[in-house]
């Protein structure tokens, strides 16, 4: 079987690293980002097309990535007035099921294929090939990307139909808001209580309480700086969403509180970590 050709739409902080993995593959790539200074660095090895259109009329294989449903709908608006038949799209966004279904069912009445696959991980795996992907489509779909998929990721995870990958990425992000909210609220205690920031993470790390979410925000804390690996902004779509699709339970009005108070207060730019800053100066008031 020939190589397919390999198209990829949104390169953000994490679709950029992403598709730069796909052409150091060695991969047969086109590109396409809204904002056109983010292809640059694509000119020498890969094709950079001027539009939608050109990239899908091009490509077998189409990767989107992109920020929320908005930007998913309107990508695919375009998508869906080409010849697509035959083709599949592997759409790696975080945003609501409905959204995902509304897609796969436009794309499914058009003759393609469709994969909801987001990730686990941000930036640093994104860039390391090292995510983990939680994949929902049929078997046959999910097999004909794994060759693709396999270049982004160190684990694929198909979890069934259209819709399931969603399903685990909102959980798995929900658990996560929860455990740099307490992350946080445990660096503030221990700083009250007189204990070194270095030597409270240590603690933490290298006890069962460790996990390689508090590994990776660990000079962060310690440094208290938090540039954005994954936006708290972010998180907070993800939360509002996690909510919406049904979680219901003690934590998540204060979870979905705290992340909207926290970008309300300036840091939805920030990394996620930066809840800590609104943490703190929510205990100063």
């Amino acid at each position: 079987m020939n190589q397919e050709k390999i198209g990829f739409i949104g390169l953000g902080n994490m679709g950029h690293p992403m598709a730069k993995n796909l052409e150091n593959a060695g991969f047969k790539l086109f590109v396409y980002n809204r904002t056109s200074e983010k292809t640059a660095d694509f000119k020498e090895k890969s094709k950079v097309c001027n539009s939608i259109a050109e990239l899908v009329e091009n490509t077998d294989i189409i990767f989107t990535m992109l920020t929320n449903d908005n930007a998913v709908k309107e990508v695919y608006d375009f998508i869906l007035k080409e010849n697509i038949s035959g083709k599949l799209f592997v759409d790696m966004s975080t945003i609501s099921p409905q959204q995902s279904a509304s897609v796969s069912q436009l794309i499914s009445a058009n003759n393609a294929s469709f994969i909801d696959a987001p990730v686990a991980g941000s930036t640093k795996p994104a860039a390391e090939g090292t995510l983990i992907i939680m994949a929902g489509g049929s078997e046959e779909d999910v097999e004909r990307a794994k060759p693709y998929l396999q270049k982004l990721g160190t684990k694929i995870k198909h979890l069934g139909g259209n819709g399931k990958g969603i399903a685990a990425k909102l959980s798995i992000n929900y658990f996560i808001s929860a455990l740099y909210q307490s992350l946080g609220e445990t660096v503030l205690l221990s700083d009250k209580l007189g204990i070194e920031r270095k030597d409270m993470l240590e603690i933490i790390n290298e006890s069962a309480s460790g996990s390689g979410a508090t590994k990776l925000k660990t000079s962060s804390l310690i440094e208290d700086n938090y540039p954005a690996a994954f936006g708290l902004d972010l998180m907070l779509k993800d939360v509002l969403l996690a909510v919406k699709a049904g979680a219901d339970f003690p934590l998540s009005k204060v979870l979905a509180d705290s992340y909207q108070s926290a970008s309300d207060a300036g840091f939805g730019q920030d990394d996620v970590m930066s809840v800590i800053k609104y943490i703190e100066n929510f205990q100063s008031k």
